[in-house]
């Protein structure tokens, strides 16, 4: 008979091929095979300490493959080490489970040897640990080495060290309690310093408040980029890149409700749930479309909109703690095409803007080509446009995903005279 959870180990085994063959994101992989085990919430959890961990740890956990195991291996019984070791060094799961029910997960062939690296490892727990501290930054870490030597480049050895170190903590759950519903009494959380409305979780997600619309998870770095937009009832605001509806929702919180507010989104399929947030959200109904930024907005726009707020795709690097498996996917010349596809983004929306209007630019990345880099170049080209704020978060620094925003305006003018 196999081991009692021997199906959450050969889950997380299953999910971690489908990963390295480029079949999904590692969030989207958990629920996948959740359902199709008919998985448990206990179990389900259980899979997403694994996947979660091996990604975060997937460098050091080669490492001590290494150190355990001579000779090449297929890529999947490494996946299962890989399983194993997580669960023994790093998440600290009975040894007995650990071992037992991993080798369950491999075949016949090779479960000997799975047996015998897993049995290894546990004799050697202590040793492996402590040597770790002798390894490199970015092997230690688990982070790849431009990575870690362009953060520490741009923000000095202990910082990039304190960045990585945050990456590979699970992440903290935040939510932010909506001012359009009735207020609730007593609340599961401590308020966030800094950040109005803004609360850390205390125990589990409040599935009642969450349905009812009472409050909604969100990272307050979230704020910085509505903050600096400042909407004010009565205008026109367009939320140009807008599922799955966080910003959007805090943009109608300050209208007072969503209905002068334009949502569009490249990708159809995620604008039903990006409405269905907002309706939850008691926020009326915005304006929904789909529009790809990275082409001329509609004429019907231009010169249409008192405020703008692109939150634009980017390379994720403030967010790694939530979307561990960004690290492995992003690679260095990536950066480069993705600013190249954020400038088209930011001269397009540029006409859609009514005069005395503001544009708010955004992304969920702590890299400068990407942030005021991006901003500085565009403005070099628009002499007629003025930087009038920024506002930037970093993990290391604030304890929130990282964030940047900038505000730009186009310049006064003087009457002649």
């Amino acid at each position: 008979m196999p081991a009692k959870n021997f199906h959450v180990r050969q889950a997380a085994v299953s999910a971690l091929r489908a990963w390295a063959k480029g079949h999904d994101y590692a969030e989207t992989l958990i629920e996948r095979h959740a359902q199709r085990r008919k998985l448990s919430s206990a179990d389900r959890g259980l899979l997403q300490a694994i996947l979660f961990g091996v990604l975060r740890h997937r460098r050091l956990l080669d490492h001590w493959i290494g150190k355990l195991r001579d000779g090449k291996l297929d890529p999947e019984t490494r996946d299962i080490l890989r399983v194993g070791l997580c669960q023994l060094l790093i998440l600290g799961l009975p040894d007995h489970a650990a071992v037992n029910e991993t080798v369950e997960a491999g075949k016949a062939s090779v479960r000997s040897l799975i047996n015998a690296v897993l049995r290894r490892a546990t004799l050697s727990r202590k040793r492996l640990l402590e040597e770790t501290g002798d390894l490199p930054q970015p092997v230690a870490h688990s982070h790849p080495d431009w990575l870690y030597n362009r953060w520490r480049q741009a923000f000095g050895t202990r910082n990039a060290i304190s960045m990585m170190e945050w990456n590979n903590l699970p992440a903290v759950t935040f939510f932010r309690v909506n001012p359009l519903a009735p207020a609730q009494e007593s609340l599961p959380g401590k308020a966030v310093e800094g950040a109005a409305g803004f609360y850390q979780l205390e125990g589990s997600l409040p599935s009642a408040l969450l349905a009812s619309g009472s409050v909604y998870i969100q990272d307050p770095a979230t704020r910085h980029s509505v903050e600096l937009l400042d909407p004010q009832p009565g205008e026109r605001i367009l939320d140009a890149c807008a599922a799955p509806g966080g910003k959007a929702f805090l943009i109608a919180a300050a209208l007072g409700s969503a209905e002068g507010l334009v949502c569009t989104d490249s990708n159809e399929k995620r604008l039903p749930r990006l409405e269905e947030n907002l309706e939850r959200l008691h926020a009326c109904k915005a304006s929904v479309s789909v529009h790809d930024w990275t082409k001329p907005a509609p004429t019907e726009w231009h010169n249409s909109f008192d405020g703008i707020l692109l939150d634009v795709p980017c390379s994720n690097t403030g967010v790694i703690r939530r979307r561990v498996d960004v690290r492995w996917r992003l690679q260095a010349p990536d950066i480069e095409k993705i600013t190249i596809t954020q400038r088209k983004i930011l001269e397009n929306a540029l006409a859609c803007l009514k005069p005395g209007g503001r544009i708010v630019y955004s992304t969920c990345s702590i890299e400068h080509a990407e942030n005021l880099g991006l901003v500085e170049a565009f403005l070099a080209d628009h002499p007629e446009l003025e930087l009038r704020g920024t506002r930037d978060a970093l993990p290391f620094r604030d304890a929130t995903d990282g964030a940047f925003a900038a505000r730009i305006e186009r310049k006064s003018t003087i009457p002649a005279g």
